[in-house]
């Protein structure tokens, strides 16, 4: 028995975020949409938990960082949507638009985040290919015979 188009929606995770903060994240090619709100601690990315999306321990603790430095870590409920580029960058992403929705939250936050650079868009992205050259900045191999 195969599932219709309309029962795979009733089985898609419906989140209450009403009274929620919004902000954007970004980060190389990668765009996060976060929604805020007091809660429980959970994080869904994309409608899965966090822990699911990323598989990664690095981009877990990345991600649970700008709650860890406020020690608020279960205070708050996460829903994002990310799309765009691969997963560090979408992890930055996230990063970036948590701490931006915090800081709505509570403007006294803004310098303890702003301490540890997480409410500034990280602008680093890939370096184009130059011509008559392998990569940005490799030269081809130099033959001398």
């Amino acid at each position: 028995m195969e599932s219709s188009p309309t029962e795979f929606k009733k089985n898609k995770l419906k989140l209450d975020f009403k009274d929620s903060k919004y902000a954007t994240g970004r980060r190389k090619k990668s765009i996060a949409k976060v929604w805020l709100k007091k809660g429980s601690g959970k994080i869904y990315v994309n409608g899965k938990l966090y822990n699911e999306y990323f598989v990664s321990e690095n981009h877990k603790m990345q991600i649970t960082r700008p709650f860890e430095i406020i020690n608020q870590s279960t205070e708050y409920d996460v829903k994002s949507s990310v799309i765009g580029g691969g997963h560090t960058g979408q992890a930055g992403a996230l990063v970036h638009g948590i701490s931006k929705a915090l800081v709505l939250f509570d403007e006294n936050l803004k310098s303890t985040l702003k301490n540890e650079k997480l409410t500034t868009r990280d602008s680093r992205a890939v370096e184009r290919k130059k011509p008559g050259r392998r990569k940005a900045r490799r030269s081809f191999q130099f033959s001398k015979r």
